[in-house]
């Protein structure tokens, strides 16, 4: 399916749903300072793709985290500790952990918006609900996230469909013939974040598809560690702009297998026993498999699902960044 194919359903799908404003803001518009807070407190990789439109709008972007003892230096991501942190208009939390719940305590006074910005399974956070009294909106990337999200946070109220930032400017998607992607998660939990189980299976898928005379470019979740998986190319690039490049992608499903979708490319899910992730990433997959001897045929049967499960699960594409950060303006003038 071409990607102009995935674009018209994704758009199509949207009808009817709660869309965020216009892409554009205006000139007299104000340069907003928002404090962002995840359920990653380290991980500030969900927040760069946000920094063009932020630059764009002259809006400051900060990424709270609990000290910087884990920020890597020329991060491009601004980022400060509730003591640091300088005056703001917003706090955006993107999620109900621990962290983020910590940092709506403490920024009280605050106008709060809650913004899905990577896949949360649908079943209640323990803390959500202490946040219901004062978010003023809810977002989400597409419908499918948008009702995973509702359930995350324990609410029936509207969650607004606004894209993915990273779908806004989508690479060419030309395959190398032979080519496959693999995917990885993260092995082993840290203070930055949790693990996803399936690592081996994905090994063993990779060695099956190597033997089988497939190339093997891994793209890495930025958390992952490297050595694991040093016999094969390491993507320079993200994923999502390695998947252009790949006949097929397989791996551990994640915040990135929609945006992969959106591409072009299809995918194969890697599920363990012990894995729970929302229903549409593993709808967005060709197929799933729990033994690495169905790596090789799952890869070469690969094909996109229907643009209407595309259009659940990626929403809409083009100005996305736009739509959100629209929603979190009107947030912060209540």
């Amino acid at each position: 399916m071409s990607r102009r194919a995935v674009l018209g359903g994704a758009l199509a799908a949207t009808a009817g749903v709660a869309l965020g404003g216009t892409a554009a803001a205006s000139p007299g518009g104000k340069r907003l300072r928002v404090l962002v807070a995840t359920n990653e407190p380290w991980g500030t990789y969900h927040v760069s793709p946000l920094l063009a439109e932020a630059r764009r709008r002259g809006w400051r972007l900060t990424q709270l985290v609990p000290d910087l003892s884990q920020i890597k230096p020329g991060d491009p991501v601004p980022t400060a500790t509730p003591e640091t942190a300088a005056a703001a208009d917003l706090l955006v939390v993107a999620g109900a952990g621990d962290w983020p719940v910590e940092c709506a305590d403490r920024f009280r006074r605050l106008p709060l918006a809650a913004s899905g910005l990577a896949y949360l399974g649908p079943q209640e956070a323990a803390l959500a609900r202490r946040l219901h009294p004062r978010l003023r909106v809810i977002t989400a990337a597409s419908p499918a996230a948008a009702r995973a999200f509702a359930g995350y946070l324990g609410t029936r109220r509207s969650v607004r469909v606004v894209g993915s930032p990273q779908t806004d400017d989508l690479p060419r998607r030309v395959p190398e013939p032979g080519l496959v992607l693999v995917l990885t998660s993260v092995t082993h939990a840290d203070d930055t974040g949790g693990a996803a189980p399936g690592t081996e299976l994905l090994l063993a898928a990779a060695e099956r598809l190597e033997a089988a005379g497939r190339r093997i470019l891994v793209g890495l979740h930025p958390r992952e560690d490297p050595a694991l998986w040093d016999r094969y190319e390491i993507s320079e690039v993200p994923s999502l702009e390695a998947s252009a490049r790949a006949e097929a992608a397989i791996g551990i499903p994640g915040t990135v297998f929609p945006l992969i979708a959106a591409v072009g490319t299809p995918l194969v899910g890697c599920v363990d026993p012990e894995l729970t992730v929302p229903d549409y990433l593993l709808a967005v997959c060709s197929s799933t498999i729990d033994d690495a001897a169905l790596a090789v045929s799952a890869v070469d049967k690969a094909r996109l699902p229907g643009p209407e499960t595309l259009a659940d699960a990626i929403g809409p594409i083009g100005g996305s960044a736009g739509r959100l950060f629209d929603r979190w303006s009107k947030a912060a003038r209540g």
